[in-house]
């Protein structure tokens, strides 16, 4: 009888394991919002990270958490770091590529709760006489990631953070 009750759970391990190995790698999560302000005034909320604190919605998950800005104001090359609890973890952006009024790319390095790397894109384009603002975050998941988003949503996790991020943008830049 334990013989069978293990080689049932080998069977049950193995074939998880051969599930998890076939997702894929490769995630990708994109949220969009059109807000009543030009194309400048949103660029500049997410081009510096001083302003990330007025709208970031992880910042208001952990209101004490450490922050650190290196290198430039703003723009490539500007870097923020944080350390803080369990819901928003540790690591830091940096700002590789910053074109002005149309595009930011960032490199995003996790450290805690788990180590992963993840590239992140804003787009600020013309609707009307509105912006729309696109957050889009790409990344590859090793095997423990895929084996965790099986029990976690990504896109539904991240993507529910990126909805309020951009709602907090609106209000700043709508209110001006």
């Amino acid at each position: 009888m334990f013989k069978k009750i293990l080689l049932a759970l080998v069977v049950v391990v193995a074939a998880f394991c051969i599930y998890v190995a076939l997702q894929p790698p490769e995630f990708k999560v994109v949220r969009s919002a059109v807000m009543a302000a030009p194309q400048a005034a949103v660029f500049e909320q997410v081009n510096d990270f001083h302003h990330w604190q007025q709208w970031s919605p992880w910042a208001k998950l952990d209101p004490n958490a450490k922050a650190v800005f290196e290198g430039p104001a703003s723009g490539a090359g500007a870097v923020f770091r944080w350390a803080g609890n369990a819901e928003v973890g540790e690591g830091s952006m940096t700002i590789t590529e910053s074109k002005p009024h149309e595009r930011i790319r960032m490199k995003l390095d996790f450290v805690k709760p788990m180590e992963s790397t993840a590239d992140t894109e804003f787009t600020f384009l013309p609707d009307g006489d509105q912006t729309r603002m696109t957050w889009t975050m790409t990344g590859t998941n090793d095997f423990i990631g895929r084996a965790m988003c099986t029990v976690m949503n990504m896109d539904r996790m991240v993507g529910g953070q990126f909805e309020k991020g951009l709602e907090n943008v609106r209000a700043q830049v709508e209110k001006k």
